[in-house]
């Protein structure tokens, strides 16, 4: 790769192809969630917890690759809302665990299939095509790497 790469019109840019995919999913996992009230963040970190229940803040911002100053506000709506609880840990006073409420349970199942119902209508049903997920999860890896190697060096 070199500088031409640069030259090309902003249609024929991969970040461009990214950002506007990004928007996209957004605005489609928006619209499947407007019916529960909550947005695509949220919903992230109802996926993480879905996945395992009980974890530290820490832990979700670390899944979730998001600041902890980006998701208190996420949680701290999440919770107002009825989704999940905070509590103070018991071995450790100043970390918070965050645990699923039995609304955030008990809606999964509906909010899966109102997903699921979009990706359809998008007509994405390749959507899980594996080898696409494993570009973007490679892709992903080489920013966090590269992240990583600056964090040394600063």
């Amino acid at each position: 790769m070199d500088e031409t790469t640069f030259v090309r019109s902003l249609e024929d840019q991969l970040c461009f192809e990214v950002y506007k995919a990004s928007n996209g999913f957004s605005r489609m996992y928006g619209r499947a969630l407007k019916s529960f009230g909550i947005t695509f963040p949220q919903y992230l970190v109802l996926l993480a917890l879905w996945d395992e229940d009980h974890i530290f803040i820490k832990n979700i911002s670390d899944r979730l690759g998001m600041s902890i100053g980006t998701l208190n506000p996420i949680l701290n709506r999440l919770t107002a809302q009825g989704w999940i609880q905070k509590v103070a840990s018991d071995s450790d006073k100043r970390a918070v665990v965050v645990t699923l409420t039995e609304k955030s349970q008990q809606s999964k199942k509906a909010i899966s299939k109102a997903i699921l119902n979009e990706i359809i209508q998008c007509d994405l049903t390749d959507i899980g095509n594996e080898a696409f997920k494993r570009g973007l999860k490679s892709l992903n890896n080489e920013f966090k790497s590269l992240e990583e190697r600056n964090d040394v060096k600063n």
